[in-house]
Protein backbone atom coordinates (compact mmCIF):
# COMPACT_ATOMS: atom_id res chain seq x y z
CA UNK A 1 0.00 0.00 0.00
CA UNK A 2 1.06 3.62 -0.83
CA UNK A 3 1.41 6.55 1.41
CA UNK A 4 1.21 8.60 -1.00
CA UNK A 5 -0.88 9.68 -3.85
CA UNK A 6 -1.20 11.86 -6.85
CA UNK A 7 -4.21 14.32 -7.79
CA UNK A 8 -5.44 15.82 -10.20
CA UNK A 9 -3.23 18.43 -9.92
CA UNK A 10 -0.24 16.60 -10.41
CA UNK A 11 1.25 16.94 -6.75
CA UNK A 12 2.37 14.27 -4.57
CA UNK A 13 0.14 14.36 -1.46
CA UNK A 14 -0.03 12.20 1.38
CA UNK A 15 -2.98 9.46 0.81
CA UNK A 16 -4.98 11.16 3.70
CA UNK A 17 -6.19 13.61 1.35
CA UNK A 18 -7.12 11.56 -1.05
CA UNK A 19 -9.19 13.30 -3.85
CA UNK A 20 -11.49 15.29 -1.93
CA UNK A 21 -10.65 19.79 -2.45
CA UNK A 22 -10.82 20.80 1.02
CA UNK A 23 -8.64 17.64 2.64
CA UNK A 24 -5.81 18.37 -0.34
CA UNK A 25 -6.39 21.99 0.61
CA UNK A 26 -5.40 21.87 4.04
CA UNK A 27 -2.81 19.14 3.21
CA UNK A 28 -0.93 21.54 1.02
CA UNK A 29 -1.54 25.13 3.07
CA UNK A 30 -1.87 23.98 7.05
CA UNK A 31 -0.67 20.35 8.16
CA UNK A 32 2.63 20.36 9.25
CA UNK A 33 3.40 23.78 8.90
CA UNK A 34 4.25 25.07 12.92
CA UNK A 35 1.50 26.99 14.10
CA UNK A 36 1.48 29.99 16.50
CA UNK A 37 -0.06 32.78 18.34
CA UNK A 38 -2.81 32.77 21.33
CA UNK A 39 -5.76 33.17 19.02
CA UNK A 40 -4.57 31.09 16.10
CA UNK A 41 -4.08 28.39 18.79
CA UNK A 42 -7.20 28.64 20.69
CA UNK A 43 -9.35 28.29 17.21
CA UNK A 44 -7.26 25.22 16.93
CA UNK A 45 -7.52 23.60 19.85
CA UNK A 46 -11.20 24.48 20.08
CA UNK A 47 -11.78 23.03 16.54
CA UNK A 48 -9.95 19.66 17.74
CA UNK A 49 -12.43 19.83 21.20
CA UNK A 50 -15.30 19.88 18.54
CA UNK A 51 -13.53 16.80 15.87
CA UNK A 52 -13.61 14.77 19.32
CA UNK A 53 -15.87 11.45 17.92
CA UNK A 54 -16.05 12.28 14.44
CA UNK A 55 -14.01 13.04 11.45
CA UNK A 56 -11.69 16.19 11.18
CA UNK A 57 -13.20 17.04 7.39
CA UNK A 58 -16.31 17.53 9.11
CA UNK A 59 -14.40 19.96 11.17
CA UNK A 60 -12.80 21.58 7.96
CA UNK A 61 -16.39 21.19 5.77
CA UNK A 62 -17.89 23.81 9.21
CA UNK A 63 -14.64 25.70 9.58
CA UNK A 64 -15.94 29.04 7.99
CA UNK A 65 -19.55 29.21 10.87
CA UNK A 66 -17.68 27.65 13.48
CA UNK A 67 -15.54 30.67 13.17
CA UNK A 68 -18.37 33.13 12.58
CA UNK A 69 -20.12 31.59 15.26
CA UNK A 70 -17.43 31.93 18.19
CA UNK A 71 -16.29 35.55 16.33
CA UNK A 72 -13.33 33.95 14.63
CA UNK A 73 -12.21 32.81 18.19
CA UNK A 74 -11.55 35.69 19.80
CA UNK A 75 -10.67 34.44 23.15
CA UNK A 76 -12.30 38.04 24.96
CA UNK A 77 -15.48 37.64 22.64
CA UNK A 78 -15.57 33.81 23.81
CA UNK A 79 -14.45 34.16 27.26
CA UNK A 80 -17.72 36.29 27.61
CA UNK A 81 -19.98 34.43 26.17
CA UNK A 82 -22.93 33.08 28.49
CA UNK A 83 -26.04 31.36 28.43
CA UNK A 84 -27.92 33.13 25.12
CA UNK A 85 -25.04 32.45 23.87
CA UNK A 86 -25.04 28.64 24.28
CA UNK A 87 -28.75 28.89 23.49
CA UNK A 88 -27.64 30.49 20.07
CA UNK A 89 -24.75 28.00 19.38
CA UNK A 90 -27.43 24.99 20.05
CA UNK A 91 -29.92 26.27 17.55
CA UNK A 92 -26.86 26.62 14.90
CA UNK A 93 -27.04 23.91 12.47
CA UNK A 94 -23.32 25.15 11.38
CA UNK A 95 -21.43 23.85 13.91
CA UNK A 96 -21.90 20.75 16.46
CA UNK A 97 -24.25 21.16 18.52
CA UNK A 98 -22.87 19.46 21.83
CA UNK A 99 -23.60 21.23 25.13
CA UNK A 100 -20.37 20.03 26.65
CA UNK A 101 -18.11 21.09 23.88
CA UNK A 102 -19.37 24.40 23.66
CA UNK A 103 -19.26 25.13 27.25
CA UNK A 104 -15.88 23.61 27.33
CA UNK A 105 -15.12 26.20 24.80
CA UNK A 106 -16.47 29.35 26.48
CA UNK A 107 -14.39 27.48 29.61
CA UNK A 108 -11.01 27.25 27.85
CA UNK A 109 -11.53 30.65 26.52
CA UNK A 110 -11.67 31.95 29.75
CA UNK A 111 -8.58 29.93 31.09
CA UNK A 112 -6.83 31.49 28.60
CA UNK A 113 -7.99 34.68 28.77
CA UNK A 114 -6.49 34.69 31.65
CA UNK A 115 -3.25 32.86 31.14
CA UNK A 116 -2.70 35.71 28.27
CA UNK A 117 -4.15 38.53 30.23
CA UNK A 118 -0.60 39.52 31.94
CA UNK A 119 1.58 37.73 29.44
CA UNK A 120 0.36 37.78 25.86
CA UNK A 121 1.98 35.16 23.97
CA UNK A 122 1.43 32.73 27.23
CA UNK A 123 -0.90 30.02 25.49
CA UNK A 124 1.72 29.81 22.43
CA UNK A 125 5.01 29.56 25.04
CA UNK A 126 3.06 26.63 26.26
CA UNK A 127 2.08 24.83 23.46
Amino acid sequence: MTSLIVGDDGLARCAWAGHDAEYQRYHDEEWGTPLHGDRPLFEKLSLEGFQAGLSWITILRRRPTFRAAFHDFDVDAVAAFDERDVERLMADPGIIRNRLKVEATISNARVTQALVHEHPGALDELI
